[in-house]
């Protein structure tokens, strides 16, 4: 598997296209979500689209933000997906650890903020998340807020 840390003009168009599809695979299809993936955040000059390639093929993505993008005060990793035939290969532990050295390598001095999936709250907490909202609904999906400090097993 090789890991990749990009911003979005450093991404060909076929790249592009693979994250775009598994995103929408995902969210759009598997999940149901109808939602604005398009959201302009992509093209952000300091956004990093991280994702792992295995065979040539995109099987795990996420992106990251820059402190304030998402959340006050905070950088944020979004639109974590792996690729649903890659799941068995439990790559997601990887990814949100590649995810998070990436974010405190570009941005040391800023917590890391996210909206979780809330069947997916042990496997961040598992990553230095903690839990700092009550439950929310997002896209249909019940979700919580969740913030990582920049020294915990960084």
């Amino acid at each position: 598997m090789i890991w990749h840390c990009q911003a979005f003009n450093e991404l060909t168009t076929h790249t592009l296209y693979a994250i775009l599809k598994l995103r929408s695979d995902v969210f759009v299809v598997e999940q149901n979500c109808v939602f604005p993936d398009l959201d302009d955040v992509d093209t952000l000059p300091d956004t990093r689209h991280i994702y792992a390639l295995k065979d040539n093929q995109i099987v795990a993505y996420a992106r990251l933000l820059a402190k304030d993008v998402s959340y006050s005060g905070y950088t944020s990793i979004g639109r974590v997906v792996v690729a649903q035939e890659s799941r068995k290969d439990k790559i997601g532990h990887v990814l949100m650890t590649n995810a998070i050295k990436a974010t405190l390598k570009l941005w040391p001095d800023s917590p890391i903020k996210i909206g979780a999936q809330s069947h997916l709250e042990r496997f961040y907490q598992s990553h230095g998340f903690i839990t700092v909202s009550d439950p929310y609904m997002e896209d249909g999906i019940e979700h919580y807020l969740m913030t990582r400090m920049t020294d915990v097993n960084s």
